[in-house]
């Protein structure tokens, strides 16, 4: 194993990238991807020379004959740019390299950058075999033409299966298989013991707890109410849904299901903790961050990037559960996943897609989180960690972000309707404009 020193990939590319302007993921970011010229790609991978034709057929001898390619001397692999990430995937690739005799080359890339590099640098041959990316780009990626379809040996499936399967699905596009998840997150339900003692486990219970402790700067209950990344299993916990998606998860965005009476539902719930004085007007994640960590709030909603500092602050008293039922089912969080895709232009992909196996097996998504501490998608970890644990058990419960182009079409309307309820308006009102403000700009995206 190897880690490129000299960077020259990346470095070929920043002028490119100091000029244009590269969207965030994460979930403050609203994980909306941006369409960066995929139809003249789309064209240009189907002039491309025959390099990626012959990798797609060694794939699919494999899968036919189930011998494998011949495998090459070396692959390269984009690694998000993160000290804990590299050091992990080091320590991981060495046993591939022992049982396969293939060296693997590792790039320091920063993931949000890697799409712009991969357009640039794809076509001209010079790109890595894999790359790793948010699953809510992969709409973006298949219009771009950036990723291989994945052509899974029977034994490859086998494998497969055993991942989390909404983190599969999250990185199929069309049905076409894209992506191996490697990492799912999500948020939970964080307490402290000192007002709450144990979690509640269901939506009345929480909301008994809240209006008992309730009391002038003290709270019993906060989230970012306003934020669709978090209000989402509100809205969808009584049948309001983003887009309909078929028995194949793929998704149809003429239907929306976000002004439905379940999602209508949802926010006259949320509407009626700001009646009842239970959650402030303007509540966002810096305020309710500042009353948990000083001891004023009972119960908030978030993610496991909020561990370090709450953990600071509040010490023995800080637990996580996962989130409660409503109506004798769990809500469904919010999942935003990351994976490997193989580049379209590759030379070997049965061998890649090997490695993103490899990487994301069992044993090594253990390593990946005792070195990373991000989350696996492979099912049979387990997580033996107080904090992490119960997060790890919501993602089951969680469903990915849509991945389609879409989507980066609704975080801004269904965000300005909840501030809008959150002062009184009408749900039903503001819930259809917003899918209406939605339904305009999806038609002006595709014009």
């Amino acid at each position: 194993m190897k880690r490129s020193k000299s960077l020259l990939v990346t470095l070929a590319v920043v002028p490119a990238l100091m000029l244009a302007a590269c969207g965030g993921d994460d979930a403050e970011n609203n994980g909306g991807a941006e369409n960066n010229g995929g139809a003249d790609n789309v064209e240009n991978n189907a002039d491309t020379d025959n390099n990626a034709d012959d990798a797609e057929n060694d794939g699919e001898e494999a899968a036919a004959d189930g011998d494998a390619p011949e495998p090459p001397e070396e692959l390269t692999m984009w690694v998000n740019d993160e000290e804990a990430q590299l050091d992990a995937y080091e320590e991981i690739v060495q046993g591939f390299e022992e049982e396969h005799g293939i060296e693997v080359s590792i790039t320091p890339y920063s993931m949000l950058e890697q799409t712009e590099g991969m357009s640039l640098d794809g076509p001209a041959g010079q790109g890595p075999d894999l790359f790793f990316q948010p699953h809510d780009r992969l709409g973006d990626i298949h219009l771009q033409g950036l990723a291989a379809e994945l052509e899974l040996t029977e034994d490859q499936q086998e494998r497969l299966s055993e991942y989390n399967e909404e983190a599969v699905t999250s990185f199929s596009f069309d049905g076409i298989q894209y992506g191996i998840p490697a990492v799912v997150e999500t948020y939970a339900l964080f307490h402290n013991t000192d007002l709450v003692e144990e979690a509640p486990e269901t939506m009345d219970e929480l909301m008994d707890v809240a209006r008992d402790l309730t009391d002038g700067d003290q709270y019993g209950f906060l989230m970012e109410a306003t934020n669709f990344y978090f209000t989402y299993p509100f809205l969808t916990a009584e049948g309001g849904y983003v887009f309909a998606q078929d028995d194949d998860g793929v998704y149809d965005p003429e239907d929306i299901g976000l002004n439905t009476d379940g999602a209508v539902a949802g926010a006259e719930t949320i509407q009626s903790w700001f009646e009842e004085d239970l959650m402030p007007t303007g509540i966002d994640g810096d305020i309710m961050n500042g009353l948990f960590t000083d001891g004023q709030v009972g119960m908030v909603v978030t993610g496991p990037w909020a561990i370090p500092e709450y953990e600071e602050a509040l010490g023995d008293s800080l637990a996580v559960s996962t989130l409660p039922e409503q109506d004798g089912e769990p809500l469904s969080s919010f999942a935003g996943n990351k994976g490997w895709l193989v580049n379209y232009y590759t030379e070997n992909e049965y061998w890649a897609t090997e490695l993103a196996l490899y990487l994301t097996n069992a044993e090594n998504s253990e390593t990946y989180f005792e070195v990373a501490g991000e989350l696996p998608a492979h099912t049979a970890v387990e997580i033996d960690d107080e904090f992490m644990g119960p997060i790890f058990d919501q993602t089951e419960f969680a469903e990915p972000m849509p991945n389609i182009p879409e989507m980066s079409q609704v975080w801004d309307p269904i965000g300005e309707a909840m501030e809008f309820i959150s002062q009184g308006d009408d749900p039903q009102e503001v819930l259809d404009e917003a899918v209406e403000q939605i339904r305009e700009q999806i038609a002006i995206s595709q014009q």
